[in-house]
């Protein structure tokens, strides 16, 4: 004990205590991060729940060194890790609601799309949204689901199952070419919802190029004004938008539309990679109703989860 005392344990460990204020700078500050080299910003804000894995590490360091310093300095990550991501760490899901949902991006290189069609089946979802269907596939697919769906609708590489009447089902262009996205009036008991399906282009990150995201960005703002022009007050998204919530190249949608998962889920709700999910980058978003339940069901033999979420109208 005699170690902890003395100008000694402000002196030691500055070095940690220097790092302990990056690492909370960088999580406070995100936003400000530029998106104008790499797009640095959107690939930090993709993965930002991770760097509260900094903080342990550095406490141990902080302890090894002895070093009060070190430790004050670490108070500073851990409030605002706690300040942006803490509310995850309870489960807000409730009882009730009268609406479920599911979204999967199926993969289009699935080697048992039965399989993945019995699996999102039994979510007992009254509308099913799949992405990344590979043409060859769709006839499997409509045949799992003949049963449980009696409504469906496929336009390009996306798809709507639904156990209500659907109406003015139409592709939406969100910029690619090709259709990947799609938008439905679901007849509910509770009245009609407008359902949109989407999978956004792809990101990489590339060493030449960093996070290769600038495609992905415009159909982003593509689907962003189509929603913004949406007539009916109930609208739910539903799909792969290769990107999280934090994204703030997502923001012409994230604006508009509230998460299933972080009004109403159980933690962080990620959905990929399947093998060891690491970012929720499958969404379902709500606006003008209100959320009650959302998580991620268990692994269909895609290279993501599905997600799923219950809504009141």
């Amino acid at each position: 004990m005699d170690q902890w005392r003395g100008p000694g344990v402000w002196r030691r460990g500055l070095v940690v205590a220097a790092v302990a204020a990056v690492l909370g700078l960088l999580m406070l500050l995100h936003t400000h991060l530029p998106n104008a080299v790499g797009n640095l910003g959107s690939l930090t804000e993709t993965f930002l729940p991770w760097l509260g894995l900094g903080i342990p590490v550095l406490l141990v360091l902080a302890v090894l060194r002895r070093s009060a310093t070190a430790l004050i300095a670490l108070l500073l990550p851990a409030v605002v890790w706690l300040n942006l991501f803490g509310g995850l760490l309870t489960d807000k899901s409730a009882k009730g609601g009268n609406f479920t949902v599911v979204s999967h991006n199926v993969n289009a290189e699935n080697p048992d799309p039965t399989r993945t069609a019995k699996d999102v089946a039994a979510s007992g979802a009254d509308v099913l949204a799949l992405e990344e269907l590979d043409p060859s596939a769709v006839s499997t697919y409509e045949r799992a689901l003949a049963s449980t769906y009696r409504y469906h609708s496929v336009q390009g590489t996306v798809g709507i199952w639904s156990k209500y009447p659907l109406e003015l089902v139409q592709p939406v262009d969100i910029r690619l070419g090709w259709v990947r996205a799609l938008r439905a009036t679901v007849h509910t008991p509770q009245g009609p919802v407008a359902v949109y399906v989407a999978h956004l282009p792809s990101v990489r990150v590339k060493l030449n190029a960093g996070f290769t995201a600038g495609q992905r960005d415009h159909s982003a703002e593509a689907l962003g004004q189509a929603i913004a022009r949406e007539p009916e007050k109930k609208v739910v998204l539903l799909g792969d938008l290769n990107g999280t919530m934090n994204d703030r190249s997502l923001a012409p949608i994230t604006s508009q539309l509230r998460s299933a998962q972080g009004a109403a889920g159980d933690g962080f709700g990620f959905s990929w990679p399947a093998a060891f999910p690491m970012a929720r980058i499958d969404q379902i978003m709500v606006r003008g109703m209100e959320p009650v339940s959302a998580w991620t069901l268990g692994d269909t033999g895609s290279d993501h989860l599905p997600v799923a979420a219950r809504v009141k109208i």
